[in-house]
């Protein structure tokens, strides 16, 4: 008897294996690497995000299939709704039927959250772009977790020293009851009280609340210096105009704690006019910044680019770099061959990837022009401060994530 075909059967069965265990080796340049940009499309944050994410994520596809070589890309989307349990229920569907490598945008930190926990399971990255809770870097770190843009304890901190240094240490809060919420207010007081100041109250609003005049006539009467807002959004929006209407100003000031260019617009800079907060991204302050929200602006009918828009682009084209240069989309070594060293980004500048998943790089300090200081549509801001990256998030040791040793 011929050993031949034993031989081929052998050598047929081997490759079969090799076939069915290729995505944990190398990603297959005939297979599309897939991305999902799971987002707010109709809610409170469908400005900050929405299509805007979805136009932003394309725009990082566009520009890695010119280095790309044979790896093909796709975009896919789909609205969480602000529901964690809707947001898991699409996440799962994606990996288990629909072979998405990763999930990107996750505006509302509680869908963050527990989808960022489903991707560590799967050993897929979870890009945490528009994601606020500075949890996902601390006790909910995880291998396959990158958060690209700013969190609660950089806009809280940050935002408190500048607004303290103006004498103004009594702060009330008005905080939506949700996980960004909470954060945003832990991580402002804890900065507060460590440069003297105090807390007079503090006032939850459900998402979407609409109506703020109970929590507004109770931080009128606290006899605080600041409204701190750790809202954002259509709630932010609302708050800071029905405090317009209730007279709290100028005898409050108020700090929004977390604001986006379409938020100013929504508001109107005779409204937002002189409100400081930190950001990291605004589309005119570099060449680089400049013609990334030229492209997005063609796509979405003149409007400029938000923050979350920024970090779905940059946070997108850098995974798609690291899948090239691991030749997997295994999680863990996707982020292994993007910490090798810092990365070169046209909207933030450097950024190093730290082991407890935070993106570090540059923040800002900017203040909302007046009408008359604008030249333009959506010339909004002016750059108070340049706060470098090390200064600008918590401490890798202060976060409590297992992961650093």
């Amino acid at each position: 008897m011929s050993f031949r075909p034993l031989r081929q059967a052998l050598e047929a069965g081997f490759a079969c294996l090799l076939a069915l265990t290729a995505p944990a080796l190398a990603q297959d340049a005939a297979t599309p690497v897939k991305v999902g940009v799971l987002s707010d499309m109709s809610g409170p944050f469908a400005d900050q995000a929405g299509a805007g994410s979805v136009v932003a994520a394309q725009l990082a596809a566009e520009d890695f299939a010119k280095e790309a070589g044979e790896i093909k890309v796709e975009v896919v989307s789909a609205d969480h709704q602000n529901k964690p349990d809707t947001g898991l229920a699409i996440a799962r569907k994606w990996l288990d039927q629909e072979g998405v490598s990763t999930i990107v945008d996750l505006p509302n930190s509680a869908v963050a959250l527990a989808v960022a926990n489903l991707m560590r399971e799967r050993h897929r990255v979870a890009l945490a772009s528009s994601s606020m809770t500075s949890d996902l870097t601390g006790k909910a770190c995880a291998p396959t977790t990158v958060q690209w843009v700013s969190d609660t304890w950089a806009q809280g901190s940050a935002t408190a020293h500048a607004i303290a240094e103006r004498g103004l240490k009594s702060w009330y809060f008005l905080t939506v009851d949700y996980a960004l919420g909470q954060a945003l207010e832990r991580d402002a007081t804890t900065a507060l009280k460590a440069i003297g100041g105090t807390v007079k109250g503090s006032t939850k609003h459900p998402l979407n609340a609409g109506d703020f005049a109970s929590p507004l006539l109770a931080a009128q009467g606290s006899g605080a210096q600041v409204l701190a807002l750790a809202n954002t959004g259509a709630d932010m929006i609302n708050a800071v105009k029905q405090a317009a209407e209730f007279g709290l100003m100028p005898d409050m000031r108020i700090a929004a704690l977390f604001l986006q260019i379409s938020d100013i617009h929504a508001l109107g800079l005779k409204a937002a006019q002189g409100l400081q907060f930190t950001s990291a991204f605004y589309w005119d302050r570099t060449d680089g910044t400049r013609a990334f929200a030229k492209r997005f602006a063609e796509r979405m009918n003149g409007r400029m680019p938000t923050e979350n828009h920024a970090g779905v682009y940059s946070a997108t084209l850098a995974y798609l770099r690291g899948v090239r240069a691991a030749a997997t989309i295994e999680g863990e070594k996707v982020l292994a061959a993007l910490r090798e060293k810092p990365i070169d980004d046209p909207l933030f500048g450097t950024v190093t990837i730290r082991q407890d998943g935070r993106a570090v790089h540059d923040v800002f300090l900017f203040e909302v022009k007046s009408p008359a200081e604008s030249k333009g549509p959506w010339d909004y801001y002016k750059l108070l401060a340049t706060v470098p990256g090390n200064k600008a998030f918590r401490p890798m040791a202060e976060g409590g994530c297992p992961l650093v040793k």
